[in-house]
């Protein structure tokens, strides 16, 4: 088996032993005769896979009583809409915008009301974080919006608001399950699961019961489309129409991984900051590649870095694939390299790709 180290921001690695086990029951799964893929989602062998996952979903990220878990199609990019036509109450929400996604997702708030833009990391090229209790935040605001680590620039949150009476919604597509998470401080977590969960194709929201049943201001409730609104969904269990079974279904695997395999988020915590912690002080202790990203914010799931000149970074793009190092290009938006190191890429990949970057360092400094 001749696998090389994916390095992608998304769709991302999965572990070894997961895809192992979806490859074990892809023709028949648990002697249905049929595959996951094939299945009715009505099904008894289907219930029982949604059923686990969700449980999967609250022992890994110990999710309150009082939150539902959600299974929506349309990935994270859709939950930039639902949000706001869910929880927009007042009219008004704040959002910070630290990177691309939390932009977007602004943008599309602003079509149902008010998204005012709180603070933002624009000025230095969202290479740092804003200081979340130094922020004069809207008493009226419905929600505070963040992307708590932006995949494209390299940087996450250290520290999330917090404010009396208002809820804090987070998209942490890229970082969930990478640490424990205290989901008590949200009032809505989503992501879209390409990264760190599962196959692309589905987003995943976690809720707390009293920020359901409510609408954006003047949107009555019974106006929302039935596909958009998280109480209709929710009601369902997720299975108002049919849903990504697929993703379900890898995703369940990888909660079972998580727990028996890695032994929980606090031992896939230690396991990510090493990695990360090999890389930057790599990149740290040399002066021909360069982190844009001030120190105190960099994500320990997408570190960015530049060489001496475009040219170079085409250069070591084209030797590193060769070399067996995929997707390390940086996004269009800031150019340069990207090494998305999530929870399945293994420690040897990052002291490999360190050792293959000293190399062409010395080859080309």
């Amino acid at each position: 088996m001749n696998r090389v180290y994916n390095f992608s921001a998304g769709p991302s690695m999965l572990p070894v032993p997961v895809l192992q086990k979806a490859q074990a029951d892809l023709l028949d799964y648990h002697g249905s005769g049929m595959s996951v893929m094939e299945m009715s989602h009505r099904s008894k062998w289907f219930d029982e896979i949604i059923q686990n996952t969700e449980a999967g979903i609250r022992k890994v990220l110990n999710v309150p009583d009082n939150y539902k878990i959600g299974f929506f199609q349309g990935g994270a990019t859709q939950q930039f809409a639902m949000v706001p036509l869910n929880f927009m109450t007042t009219g008004t929400a704040d959002y910070l915008v630290t990177g691309n996604f939390s932009k977007k997702a602004a943008e599309e708030a602003a079509k149902f009301g008010t998204a005012r833009i709180a603070a933002s990391s624009k000025d230095k090229n969202f290479t740092y974080i804003p200081d979340v209790k130094a922020i004069e935040y809207d008493p009226n605001a419905s929600y505070i919006h963040i992307c708590q680590n932006n995949t494209i620039f390299g940087t996450t949150y250290k520290d999330v608001p917090q404010v009396d009476g208002i809820p804090l919604v987070a998209d942490m597509s890229s970082m969930i399950f990478s640490e424990p998470t205290d989901v008590s401080k949200y009032g809505c977590i989503y992501f879209g699961v390409q990264k760190n969960v599962a196959p692309a194709g589905m987003a995943i929201a976690i809720i707390r019961d009293d920020l359901l049943g409510k609408s954006a201001k003047d949107i009555p409730a019974e106006k929302i489309p039935t596909m958009m609104n998280y109480t209709t969904l929710l009601d369902k269990d997720s299975m108002y129409n049919t849903p990504p079974c697929w993703c379900i279904y890898m995703t369940g695997l990888v909660m079972d991984y998580l727990q028996n395999e890695v032994g929980g988020l606090e031992e896939m915590a230690k396991i990510n900051h090493a990695k990360a912690k090999v890389l930057y002080d790599y990149l740290d202790g040399q002066d021909f590649y360069n982190n844009p990203v001030q120190p105190e914010y960099r994500s320990m799931m997408n570190v960015t870095f530049t060489s001496p000149n475009p040219d170079m970074d085409k250069k070591f793009c084209a030797a590193a694939t060769e070399a067996g190092f995929v997707n390390l290009k940086g996004h269009r938006l800031v150019g340069g390299m990207r090494a998305s190191i999530y929870n399945a890429m293994p420690a040897q990949g990052v002291n490999d790709l360190v050792d293959f970057m000293e190399k062409f360092r010395k080859e080309n400094a």
